[in-house]
């Protein structure tokens, strides 16, 4: 049961015994019974129990073709928290989407994934991965070509790349032709420009997001 504010506040006086009524004084005590009445409403509010911590949320970044296709089937996922696009495996310190395209800077087209690992594992983030995309084409997804389009898993952690590898395996039973995802540490993500963001959400009848991006909501 949480004691009412009063009690709070005449706890605060009675554990404080002695103190001299200067200004200094009054200040400090002051500022104990405000810090009472602060915790007294947290309390008060979640039933008499203490604040919890804020949950840890995890991500994963990867490559799957193009990215706004990347980012538009994880935000229907349950549990993901947010999608970003951007790029990642390269070696020109932050590129633009111009210079990805030239295929000079060796980054692929990713997605930060962030997700609440109660509601969905890394592992099944995984199992989405490999049904959203065709992972046996080498630097292409379609009629999109070239080494950004790659399929790849940027890990972050060494338990990340051992799940990365043992989902990969256990992927290939559902692929008549070998899997050429590549498995990498992730050294640096470079978010891709705003423009880039929520892009089927702003482009829904545009013909790609026809075409190519609604196809893949029915291949999950």
């Amino acid at each position: 049961m949480v004691p009412s504010l009063s009690q709070w506040v005449r706890g605060v006086r009675v554990r404080a015994p002695g103190v001299r009524q200067s200004k200094i004084a009054n200040g400090a005590a002051t500022l104990l019974a405000l810090g009472a009445i602060g915790w007294w409403v947290v309390s008060a509010h979640s039933g008499g129990e203490e604040p919890k911590a804020m949950h840890e949320t995890d991500f994963a970044v990867l490559a799957g073709g193009c990215f706004w296709c990347v980012e538009a089937v994880y935000e229907r996922i349950d549990g993901v928290i947010s999608v970003m696009p951007g790029y990642a495996g390269g070696h020109t310190p932050n590129p633009t989407y111009e210079q990805v395209c030239t295929d000079t800077t060796g980054h692929a087209e990713v997605a930060r994934i962030e997700f609440d690992p109660d509601r969905v594992t890394y592992a099944q983030i995984l199992d989405t991965f490999w049904k959203a995309h065709d992972p046996t084409t080498l630097n292409r997804q379609g009629n999109d070509v070239g080494t950004q389009y790659r399929s790849a898993i940027f890990y972050r952690d060494e338990e990340q790349r051992r799940v990365a590898e043992q989902s990969k395996r256990q992927a290939q039973a559902a692929f008549k032709d070998p899997i050429v995802t590549e498995i990498a540490p992730l050294k640096t993500f470079y978010p891709a420009e705003d423009y880039h963001r929520e892009y089927y959400e702003h482009h829904k009848g545009a013909p790609y997001c026809q075409i190519v991006l609604e196809h893949k909501f029915f291949m999950l």
